[in-house]
């Protein structure tokens, strides 16, 4: 295969992955009007399911523009050999690999957040305002942005900067090295990602005395789940909608509460999804995905180790002389389908963990007091209460309501 077969498998697939997720996008946004299934058609009134279609519409709109975008961006830079300008740039300020190739990431990470800070911005202060979603600030939504901008530069570097120096001294078996190190990082996340990272954004506190506490103790001491730790995240600064998370794993782990939550839902609502959440650490789901993610994250790099150093993936982008930061970008792009299909399997497992996760809630404590809050939840959100099933396949991680609640009904 040539260079120039190379690079148009790449605009190949690009173009494949834009029209496809067009086309589902297209699926869904066609389903928007149609009538509600019978376990949720009592969720809104004409008024309020209009200002729900609406809100759907309004993004599918703005998402079709903003990858509209992007793809034509990434062709146009493609066709002009960006990739060997950049590379370019950074082998002229300077000279050593590890050096060229944290530069070379970092000026196109700066280019992508600028490109789409328009669009972030727009989507939070327009579309989110336009149907009272936000609460943020712009001051906070800056500070955000420079938050994450420099976690990202930092961590990112810092990691990618190992990969580099891993790859130049044992070559193509870098990939042990980095699935190592990237196991590490990940099982250190999933164990302190809420201690370390979530108070850089949010503040977190314990959950009060009161009558919610004490439901939620009595729940836990009932399942002999030791739940020390249940917080409240101040959520509400950003945005109206609510969630709830489960965090880590031993000793480390907790449940967090956002304080909308708290807001929306009644203290039997409340203790129902924390015990979905319970459900997700009992039933191994938090481990399992990081098992699944591990195991992903290895077959990706080893693929990797396997095309990383051929001359032929450099000069499909412009380059001459193969890097280890060209020939990853290259395989990025040749990846795309097996992560497609790597993204379809993640999602199905996520939708029956979902299930799994709101059977146990119902089995422990009450599935009429899910239903209710997932009925609120969804509500309160504006969410699509008629996703197209081709849709929900590829990019739904939880079922869809009406099949929740239907499961819900049936297990009774």
């Amino acid at each position: 295969m040539s260079p120039e077969n190379v690079f148009y498998l790449i605009i190949a697939i690009i173009v494949f992955n834009f029209l496809l997720d067009s086309f589902l996008d297209y699926l869904n946004y066609k389903r928007f009007d149609s009538k509600p299934p019978k376990e949720v058609q009592d969720l809104y009134d004409e008024s309020e399911y209009k200002k729900s279609q609406n809100y759907k519409k309004d993004k599918f709109r703005f998402g079709l523009i903003q990858s509209t975008f992007s793809v034509i961006l990434i062709l146009v830079f493609l066709s002009f050999d960006g990739f060997k300008i950049v590379n370019s740039i950074a082998h002229h300020y300077v000279d050593h690999s590890v050096l060229v190739s944290l530069l070379f990431f970092g000026i196109l990470f700066l280019a992508s957040e600028l490109l789409s800070l328009p669009f972030d911005y727009y989507f939070t202060f327009t579309i989110e305002e336009r149907y009272d979603f936000n609460t943020s600030t712009r001051l906070l939504f800056w500070k955000d942005k420079l938050k994450s901008l420099l976690l990202t530069v930092i961590l990112g570097g810092i990691i990618l900067g190992l990969i580099v120096v891993f790859y130049n001294y044992v070559g193509t078996d870098f990939w042990w090295y980095t699935w190592i190190l990237v196991t590490i990082i990940s099982v250190l996340l999933n164990m302190f990602y809420a201690k370390l990272f979530v108070p850089i954004f949010n503040k977190q506190t314990p959950l009060k005395e009161g009558d919610l506490r004490s439901k939620i103790e009595r729940y836990a001491h009932k399942m002999n789940f030791n739940l020390e730790d249940v917080f409240v995240i101040d959520g509400s600064k950003r945005s109206k909608k609510a969630n709830a998370y489960f965090s880590g794993f031993g000793k480390e782990k907790r449940i967090t509460l956002f304080d909308t939550l708290i807001g929306d839902l009644e203290d039997e609502e409340i203790v129902a999804v924390l015990a979905h959440e319970v459900g997700h650490y009992e039933k191994k789901h938090v481990i399992i995905n990081l098992f699944v993610s591990i195991i992903t994250v290895g077959f990706t790099l080893w693929l990797l180790s396997l095309f990383v150093s051929e001359p032929l993936l450099a000069q499909a982008l412009g380059v001459e002389e193969p890097s280890f930061h060209i020939g990853l970008v290259a395989f990025s792009f040749l990846y795309a389908p097996i992560s497609l299909v790597s993204g379809i399997f993640t999602n199905i497992l996520s939708r029956k963990f979902e299930f799994q996760a709101d059977n146990f809630a119902k089995s422990t404590y009450s599935g009429g007091y899910l239903s209710s809050a997932l009925k609120k939840l969804s509500k309160n959100s504006l969410s699509n209460l008629t996703p197209h099933p081709a849709y929900v396949y590829f990019y739904f991680s939880h079922p869809p309501l009406a099949k929740r609640l239907r499961n819900l009904e049936n297990n009774s």
